[in-house]
C-alpha cells in the first residue's frame, strides 16, 4: 500500500495487497499507425488563467526546437486553438483513421472546431459523450511521429480531466496559474488531483504576471503582489515561466499567428521538456 492511499481503489493504478476493489482499466489504446513519445497536460484549477495560450505557445516553442509536435484539444466546449493557429479547414477521415490539422509550421492539431459545420456552433454534450470524443481523439487520429503531445484541458478537474488522466498515456502536467491570492487555491487543486492520478507536475506557470510600460519599460503588477511562490514552495514545485499581459501575443491569438510570437518566457520549462525526452 502507498504512503498517500486514501482508500480510494477505483481511482489508483497501484496494484497492492490490500486493494478492496477489482481494478477496472480506463486506458485508452492509441492508434494502431499513431507514434507519441511525450504526453503534456496543460491544466489549472479553474478556467481563464490562459491554459489554451500556454498550450499554443509551448507546442510552437519546441517546434521551433526542432520537435515533431501535436495538440490535442481536450477542451469540448470551449475549443481554441484552431483560432489561435488560424486553422479554418475541417479535418477529414479515410479507411486509416481522423487525419489532423497541420498548422503552418507543421504542427498537428485536432479540436472538436474543426469537426463543427460552424465554428461558433456550441457543444451541448453531457459529460460522457464528451469523455469519449476526447478518448477518440486519442485512438482514432493517426498521429504521425509525435516527439510532444501537449493537451489543452478544460478548466477544473471534473470528467474530462478524470478521462485523460486514467485514458491517456500522460507523462507530466503543467499547471497555469494567475497572481493573485486565490492562486494557491487554484494550485492545490490541480496538484491534489495530479497527486491522485499518480502523473509527475514539471512545473507553474504564472500568467498575467504583470503589464510592461510602452514608454519607460517598467513592469507593472496589475493584481498587486504574487502568490504563485508562496503556493509552488508549499507544494515543492518550481515556477518556471512568467508571461505578462502583452497586446502583442494578445492580437497574434485573434489573427490566427501564435507561431510567429518569439519569446523568451518558456526557456526553462523547454530545458525541462527536453530533459524528460532525452531521459527516454
Amino acid at each position: 500500500m502507498s504512503e498517500n492511499c486514501d482508500n480510494n481503489c477505483s481511482s489508483c493504478s497501484e496494484n497492492c495487497n490490500e486493494r478492496t476493489s477489482e481494478q477496472t482499466d480506463f486506458t485508452a489504446k492509441l492508434h494502431e499507425l499513431s507514434t507519441v513519445r511525450n504526453v503534456i497536460a496543460v491544466m489549472s484549477g479553474k478556467g481563464g488563467v490562459g491554459k489554451s495560450l500556454v498550450t499554443s505557445l509551448m507546442a510552437a516553442k519546441m517546434r521551433t526546437e526542432g520537435y515533431n509536435v501535436a495538440v490535442l484539444d481536450a477542451d469540448i466546449t470551449g475549443p481554441s486553438i484552431p483560432k489561435a493557429f488560424g486553422i479554418k479547414e475541417k479535418v477529414f477521415g479515410n479507411e486509416l483513421g481522423l487525419i489532423p490539422a497541420k498548422s503552418s509550421t507543421g504542427i498537428e492539431i485536432m479540436s472538436i472546431n474543426l469537426l463543427l459545420e460552424n465554428e461558433t456552433d456550441p457543444v451541448v454534450w453531457r459529460g460522457p459523450l464528451i469523455g469519449g470524443t476526447v478518448k477518440q481523439f486519442w485512438s482514432d487520429v493517426v498521429w504521425k511521429d509525435i516527439d510532444f503531445m501537449f493537451i489543452d484541458m478544460p478548466p477544473g478537474t471534473g470528467d474530462v480531466s478524470l478521462t485523460v488522466f486514467q485514458s491517456l498515456k500522460v507523462d507530466g502536467i503543467i499547471v497555469v496559474t494567475s497572481p493573485q491570492e486565490l492562486v494557491s487555491m487554484i494550485v492545490s487543486k490541480a496538484v491534489k488531483m495530479a497527486n491522485l492520478m499518480h502523473i509527475p507536475i514539471i512545473g507553474l506557470v504564472e500568467n498575467m504576471s504583470y503589464i510592461e510600460c510602452p514608454d519607460c519599460g517598467k513592469k507593472i503588477e496589475l493584481f498587486g503582489k504574487s502568490h504563485t511562490d508562496e503556493a509552488a514552495k508549499s507544494h515543492g514545485l518550481d515556477v518556471l515561466a512568467r508571461m505578462p499581459v502583452s497586446t502583442v501575443i494578445a492580437e497574434a491569438c485573434d489573427s490566427g499567428e501564435i507561431e510567429k510570437v518569439q519569446t523568451d518566457y518558456f526557456n526553462e520549462l523547454t530545458k525541462k521538456l527536453i530533459e524528460l525526452e532525452e531521459s527516454k
